[in-house]
Order: C-alpha cells, then sequence, then structure tokens
C-alpha cells in the first residue's frame, strides 16, 4: 500500500493553506479563519512544545551518561560552540555585504515611509520597551540565566531550554561520577522515557500537514486581514528589502552550509536536505526553532544517521543560540532601516552590528518575533531610531519564517558536521524519491 512521505504530506498541507488563507481575504472570511481554522495550529505548535523538553531533559542525560570520558564532553561542547559563533559571524557579514551593494532602504518612497511608521507606530514602541529591559542586563546575565533556582519552574517555559541543557549535562555528569550499579537503574528510566518520548513525536507528527495548514492560513490571514490590498501595497513597498533578506540567507544556506558538509562531512546535498526536509517546512510553518526541535532531533538521528549523544547535546543548545538567520536579518535590517531614514553607517557601525548580533544571537529566545526586540538593541548600538522599527513590522512575520527555516537547517548542519568529526555518524537511510 503506498504511503505519502512525510514532508510531501507536509508541502499538500502548505499549500492548500496558502489558497484557502488567500480565498478568505478575498471572501472575508477572516473572523471565521481565526475562530474554526487556527486553533489546530496553535494545538499542533502546544504539543510540539510539550514535547520539547521532556525530549531534550531525557535524551541529554542518556547521551552524557553513555560517556565515560568528560574530556569528550568537553571537547565536543567546545566543537558545537565554536563553530556556532563563527557560522553566526559568517552570516552576519554576509547580510551586511548584500545590503551594502544593493542599498534597499533608498528604493522606499518617503510618503510610505510615514504610513509604516504611522501604522506600526505602537507595536515599535512596545519592541523598544522589552528591549530596553534586555540592554539594562549586566554583561554575565547569560550564565547567570543558565542556572535555574527550581527545576519545575525551568522546565514550565520552553524558553529556558538553556536551563534544561544545563540540568540534562549536570544529572548527566553525576551519573557518571557515581558507581555504575547504582546509575544503570537511574539511566534505564531516563532510556525507557526516552523511547516514549520518541513514539509520541511520532504520534504528533500524525497531525503535521493539519496543523501546517492552519497556520500558514492564519499567517495570511494576520497580514492580509479581509484586505488583500494591503498585502500588495506592503509587498510592494517593501518587496525589495525582503529579496535582500531573502539573498542573504540563500547564499549562506548555499555557500556556509553546503562547504561543512561537503568538505566535513562527504553526505550528498540530497541526503541532507531531504532528510531534514520535514524539519524545515516546520520551521517555515511555526516560525520556532525550538517548537520545530523535536522533529529536527529525530531527522538527524532517524535520517542522517547522526548519533543520539551527539543530536541531543548539539540540537539543543543550537535551538538556544544558534540563529544564523535571524542574525542575518538583524544585520540586513538595521542597515536598510539607516538607509531609509538618511544615515549613514561607517565601518566602525558596520563592525559593531557583526559583534552585537553575534552577541544577541546567543540571547534570542527560539520563539516566533524574538529576534526584533534583538534588533531594537542593535540600532542603539549603532546610534539609529529604535522607532525604525515600524518600517519593517508588516513583513516581519513573513521574513521570520524564512529565517527559522535557516536557524533549524544550521543547526542540523552542524549536528552532522561534530557527528562525523566524532566518528559518529552512521551510513544515513536511503530516503526514497
Amino acid at each position: 500500500m503506498f504511503k505519502m512521505q512525510l514532508h510531501w504530506q507536509i508541502i499538500i498541507g502548505l499549500l492548500l493553506g496558502l489558497i484557502f488563507g488567500i480565498v478568505s481575504a478575498l471572501m472575508g472570511w477572516g473572523q471565521f479563519t481565526t475562530d474554526w481554522i487556527a486553533p489546530f495550529g496553535t494545538i499542533f505548535i502546544r504539543l510540539l512544545k510539550f514535547i520539547a523538553v521532556p525530549l531534550v531533559l531525557t535524551s541529554l542525560i542518556t547521551g552524557v551518561a553513555s560517556l565515560s570520558d568528560l574530556k569528550k564532553l568537553s571537547r565536543i561542547g567546545g566543537k558545537t560552540i565554536s563553530i556556532y559563533i563563527i557560522t553566526t559571524a559568517i552570516s552576519v557579514s554576509i547580510g551586511l555585504v548584500i545590503v551594502n551593494i544593493l542599498q534597499p532602504g533608498n528604493k522606499v518612497p518617503y510618503d510610505m515611509q510615514s504610513k509604516l511608521q504611522e501604522t506600526y507606530q505602537a507595536d515599535a514602541s512596545y519592541r523598544a520597551d522589552s528591549a530596553q529591559e534586555v540592554k539594562e542586563r549586566g554583561p554575565l546575565q547569560l550564565f547567570i540565566d543558565m542556572v535555574p533556582s527550581n527545576f519545575f519552574e525551568a522546565a514550565s517555559n520552553n524558553r529556558n531550554m538553556l536551563q534544561i541543557v544545563f540540568i540534562a549535562l549536570l544529572i548527566g555528569i553525576g551519573l557518571i561520577q557515581i558507581p555504575k550499579k547504582k546509575s544503570k537503574p537511574v539511566l534505564n528510566v531516563f532510556e525507557g522515557l526516552n523511547d516514549v518520548i520518541i513514539k509520541l513525536v511520532d504520534i504528533i507528527m500524525l497531525i503535521a500537514p493539519l496543523g501546517v495548514f492552519s497556520l500558514i492560513a492564519q499567517t495570511i490571514n494576520k497580514v492580509a486581514g479581509n484586505d488583500p490590498n494591503q498585502v500588495i501595497e506592503l509587498l510592494s513597498a517593501l518587496g525589495f528589502y525582503m529579496i535582500t533578506v531573502i539573498i542573504g540567507l540563500i547564499v549562506h544556506m548555499a555557500v556556509t552550509y553546503t562547504t561543512l558538509l561537503k568538505i566535513y562531512v562527504k553526505m550528498p546535498l540530497k541526503t541532507f536536505f531531504t532528510g531534514i526536509g520535514p524539519a524545515q517546512l516546520l520551521a517555515f510553518s511555526t516560525s520556532s526553532s525550538g517548537a520545530t526541535l523535536p522533529v529536527t532531533m529525530e531527522r538527524c538521528e532517524d535520517e542522517l544517521g547522526v548519533s543520539e549523544e551527539v543530536s541531543s547535546f548539539v540540537l539543543p543548545i543550537g535551538a538556544t543560540i544558534n540563529m544564523d538567520g535571524t542574525a542575518l536579518y538583524q544585520a540586513v535590517a538595521a542597515v536598510f532601516i539607516s538607509q531609509a531614514i538618511g544615515l549613514e553607517l561607517n565601518l566602525l557601525d558596520q563592525l559593531t552590528i557583526v559583534v552585537t548580533a553575534v552577541l544577541a544571537s546567543i540571547g534570542t529566545a527560539a520563539v516566533p518575533g524574538a529576534g526584533i526586540i534583538m534588533l531594537v538593541i542593535i540600532l542603539e548600538a549603532i546610534g539609529v531610531p529604535s522607532t525604525g522599527i515600524a518600517l519593517i513590522l508588516g513583513v516581519d512575520r513573513i521574513l521570520d519564517m524564512l529565517r527559522t527555516v535557516v536557524n533549524v537547517t544550521g543547526d542540523a548542519t552542524i549536528a552532522v558536521t561534530i557527528a562525523a568529526s566524532e566518528g559518529q555518524l552512521r551510513p544515513p537511510k536511503k530516503i526514497a524519491d
């Protein structure tokens, strides 16, 4: 009996959601879509988020506890964080080069600038206030936030994923330090829970096509409302800015990630992108690398051959600190806003963007829209009015979907790279066309 592959099911759900969203806007079904279609997407995201914390906790504990040498753990951790920072710096640099060449900010008419600022002024002010709270934190606040004061409080919020990683590492290291006779029963419990959770991921993914359909339909509903002309007007004004961001994202994926795969992994690109495809599609529809994490881990382990030991360490950390797509978008957006309001940025300003964007990506939550708050911090660092984000908020949701795909792809690329360097990459499954 023919069974359609998951990525084709998700693509069909995405396309049907796109068609329904357009029809909904044309027919004035906005309220119907919000009341009767969007909830299925919300349920799907909640299920993914629900499974993310226990998956990271159990898989990382079992992975760390399986190591008999803590030097190996520190080696994998050092390589992981180093590569994440390097690829993020490269992504920001690519964004800056492209935005300086294309100069999309000079293409926005003045009357449209005024209209956009007026429309999104309230939202821009709110984001600026949120960014101010982040900016006031001390330089070592990231490390303070990483250490939880209460396990249950840390596990209650997916934004605390770094705390969950810290807890799992601590428990895993503790299991290594005690006699195997005592650690074995505890480890068996976590291994059993991990197997159950992986099976739950398979069950949740059965409704992925419906979830993606609902999410895409509601995204179009939010952007267009009951007036599709708003979308056309917005895209005509900010289309060149969007194209600049998209070109940067494509270049980063095509150059940085494929270079890593070709040089260090020797994995065919078709095998990699087919294997990680469902996670990319989910990232596109959810705009959250955190919500996509369970699927990213499953695809890397089952389809790309990454060992559980590597995937359970590299991918949760990547979902929290590796934001290549977000960092690239922030660089392009910062320069775009400065161009649109007539402020020139010198070389020092551009270097400040690189450093600030890399550091900001580490602290950006793996949830929709978090990149905007960090963008405000970057704007203030280079002396550009933070209210300028009002120019780009109208299309931010669309670009958020695209940059999340890059974030997830980067996580998977580096997981495969680390696994290959550690000799923990099995031959991937042959994925049918």
